[in-house]
């Protein structure tokens, strides 16, 4: 378990146009296995010659791995570290090229948009892009997922409502 953080980043930290390039992860073949063997069980994700057999070509971690490795390098990038609130959500994600055992994946989120909201002028929304790129033991990079989405952070300049405080008349 991770230990809280004290924030160094807020919603201010995330100009729009902004550009975060993070990771290096290796994919490993007995984690595409395992996550496969809990979570997405196809026989493409889970055992070599079936996958050989697929339009795949080769064993190849589920899309929902290769999400799950994109979330722990944001965290490990920036989230953890920030005035993070969660996310209501992710727009418009693809699963543009597979991503094999021996691929080295990294990630870069630009900021398009950042606005404070307007229920809670204590928090501020930035809405990125992500794409998650695989370098290939060739040396090759290709994009392997795409995915848009809103982030809550906290604003530095704008304090949280005191909750705890009878309303007042």
């Amino acid at each position: 378990m991770t230990a809280p953080r004290t924030p160094t980043l807020f919603w201010e930290d995330f100009a729009p146009g902004s550009v975060r390039e993070f990771g290096g992860l290796t994919v490993q073949r007995d984690d595409v296995i395992r996550f496969a063997g809990e979570f997405d069980p196809q026989p493409f994700h889970l055992d070599e010659e079936a996958a050989r057999q697929s339009l795949f070509g080769g064993l190849a971690a589920s899309g929902w791995h290769t999400c799950a490795m994109v979330m722990r390098m944001m965290c490990d990038a920036y989230l953890l570290d920030a005035a993070s609130l969660g996310s209501p959500g992710i727009d418009n994600l693809r699963w543009l090229k597979p991503l094999y055992p021996g691929d080295v994946l990294h990630v870069r989120m630009t900021v398009q948009e950042a606005r404070p909201m307007n229920s809670r002028p204590h928090v501020g929304l930035i809405r990125s892009q992500w794409e998650a790129i695989a370098r290939r033991p060739d040396g090759r990079e290709e994009t392997v997922l795409t995915m848009e989405g809103w982030g809550m952070f906290r604003r530095r300049e704008v304090p949280a409502p005191d909750v705890s405080a009878p309303p007042s008349p």
